[in-house]
């Protein structure tokens, strides 16, 4: 036989609940009721559903995660949440969750050979979604906050030099994009907010451009979706070759629609195909293979672009944050971390100083 005790509760609902619990011993049963006595104590709700984790993830994203982050945000956590937590603690109830579950959660995905950033991203998800569990009362702590995840180690581009720069804007003269390579380098758009640029917030008058759209693909088509963060949404002053660049990619885009006749689709995209379309990042993905070739090896990633802004600009004594501002940056630390990762040339150029003012 079994011991069972029992104590009613307040429930999430605002009504009361009998709950039991079940020991092989006397002890046993009565650690279990003074135990879920001290839960209800600390003002823990008694859940009407008697959620499991995967059922409750399952809300938390539907309620709360899907309504309030952007789409992509939303698509990652629920892959974490069904690929890697609910195959593995799905079935476990909430409140039984234990610090070792979690534990042994991490162990298993780095068993199967998951990325240590992969790991990390579902502890992290896992960690959200309980912390809405803790602001519901259904959970007295979150136990996967006492697990420690090893932080991935993250790479950070380098910026170009200067003479690289020029080197690849002038190779990039030839392609029909030209002008998304000059904004890109200019201005350090990233390759979301450059796909997601619209004429009607380009001001060439008065050289003003506004970042109000990122183009992404989100179950399975292209959507315009506002920027990441509140900062990366900006109005920023154009130079003249920005300028005269957006000038000349105007013109041969009205060509283009000329030559597409009743085939173009008027998406007011800056950077569109050759019919007026939004462009697929894979296809900038090929102009850039073809762009980058002038370069010298390692071949740099499209984000160094945004890179080279940040550090052509500090290395010309701009204050970070008018650099901040201008890039879309959440924060200064950010800016300032990629600073940090100057080329060697940068480097030895400081050193040298250093050497000539104490010799």
């Amino acid at each position: 036989g079994r011991w069972v005790g029992a104590t009613y509760a307040d429930t999430n609902t605002g009504g009361r609940k009998r709950v039991v619990v079940y020991g092989r011993t006397r002890a046993e049963a009565k650690g279990k009721l003074t135990a879920l006595q001290r839960e209800l104590d600390a003002g823990v709700r008694v859940s009407v559903e008697n959620w499991n984790v995967e059922a409750y993830l399952a809300h938390w994203l539907e309620t709360v995660v899907k309504p309030a982050r952007a789409p992509k945000t939303y698509q990652g956590y629920e892959l974490a949440v069904r690929l890697h937590i609910a195959p593995q603690i799905g079935k476990k109830k909430l409140r039984a969750l234990t610090v070792r579950d979690v534990r042994l959660l991490c162990d298993r995905l780095r068993d199967k050979g998951l990325q240590r950033r992969g790991v990390q991203f579902v502890h992290a998800v896992l960690r959200a979604g309980l912390q809405n569990a803790m602001r519901d009362e259904l959970v007295t702590r979150n136990v996967a906050k006492l697990v420690q995840v090893p932080a991935p180690v993250y790479e950070v581009g380098h910026g170009l030099t200067p003479e690289q720069a020029r080197t690849l804007l002038e190779a990039a003269r030839s392609d029909r994009l030209s002008a998304l390579y000059v904004v890109a380098v200019y201005l350090g758009l990233r390759r979301a907010e450059l796909l997601g640029l619209q004429w009607e917030h380009v001001n060439l008058d008065q050289e003003t451009l506004q970042v109000v759209h990122t183009l992404q693909r989100v179950d399975g088509r292209l959507q315009l979706l506002p920027p990441k963060t509140r900062t990366s949404r900006r109005t920023v002053p154009l130079p003249p070759p920005v300028v005269e660049a957006l000038r000349a990619h105007r013109a041969a885009q009205g060509k283009e629609r000329l030559a597409a006749g009743t085939r173009w689709v008027d998406s007011g995209m800056v950077f569109a195909t050759t019919i007026g379309t939004p462009i697929e990042p894979d296809n900038l993905s090929r102009s850039w293979y073809r762009v980058r070739k002038v370069l010298d090896e390692p071949p740099p990633r499209f984000h160094d672009l945004r890179h080279t802004c940040v550090t052509l600009l500090l290395t010309e004594g701009v204050a970070p944050h008018i650099v901040q501002q201008i890039v879309g940056h959440s924060g200064i630390d950010v800016t300032m971390t990629i600073y940090a990762h100057t080329s060697l040339e940068e480097k030895r150029k400081a050193l040298r100083l250093l050497g000539e003012r104490l010799a």
